[in-house]
């Protein structure tokens, strides 16, 4: 059943626009870091559907409760599911990880950070506003920047990585998948000195 196992201490939400139309771009990484943690956690799903988003639960290393999250809003109102979830299980900013992806990055790069602004994305941008806070951890997964700038970005955001891109941006997709618990269970400090140099 969904309400056993340990109290939820934390909240892990990951970034992405739901329908087939956007499987696998660049602004669904974080549904792919995802399906990655799925993956490397058997018998976990983020399926139940709960908070206007895809939700499922887990236990982390020292009987840490975490509820998983793929939030069904659409990107730009992200906020709505994580502040529902949230204030409903009192889980406090600090305690809230966001994966999303990010163009300020090269493609396969991961940058963690405990706090920060949007940086222009507008999920993070939802979910400033709804838990009222920038004080929340995030993984950013680099997708890179459009080759010509300006009103490409839209257009680069939402189209899939082709050949050594792919490569390196599912492999960074798997990798922020493993960061998440990394922070969780190993705190910031460690979390940071292992996936920012990497």
């Amino acid at each position: 059943m969904f309400g056993k196992g340990p109290e939820l201490a934390w909240l892990a939400v990951f970034l992405g626009n739901p329908g087939p139309k956007y499987a696998g771009t660049r602004h669904n990484a974080g549904f792919l870091a995802a399906e990655a943690f799925e993956r490397d956690h058997a018998g976990v799903r983020i399926a139940r559907s709960r908070f206007r988003a895809l939700t499922g639960r887990c236990e982390l290393p020292g009987g840490v409760g975490v509820l998983l999250m793929k939030p069904q809003t659409y990107m730009n109102e992200s906020g709505q599911a994580v502040g529902q979830a949230a204030r409903f299980y009192k889980i406090p900013p600090e305690r809230v990880i966001v994966v999303s992806d990010d163009i300020n990055l090269p493609c396969g790069r991961l940058r963690i950070r405990q706090r920060g602004s949007a940086g222009g994305h507008n999920g993070l941008k939802s979910i400033i506003a709804h838990l009222g806070s920038e004080d929340f951890p995030r993984v950013r997964i680099g997708v890179g920047a459009p080759p010509h700038g300006g009103n490409e970005q839209i257009d680069w955001v939402l189209g899939v990585p082709k050949n050594q891109d792919w490569e390196d941006f599912s492999a960074a997709c798997a990798l922020a998948a493993r960061a998440v618990e990394d922070y969780i269970v190993k705190g910031p400090q460690r979390a940071m000195d292992t996936y920012n140099k990497q």
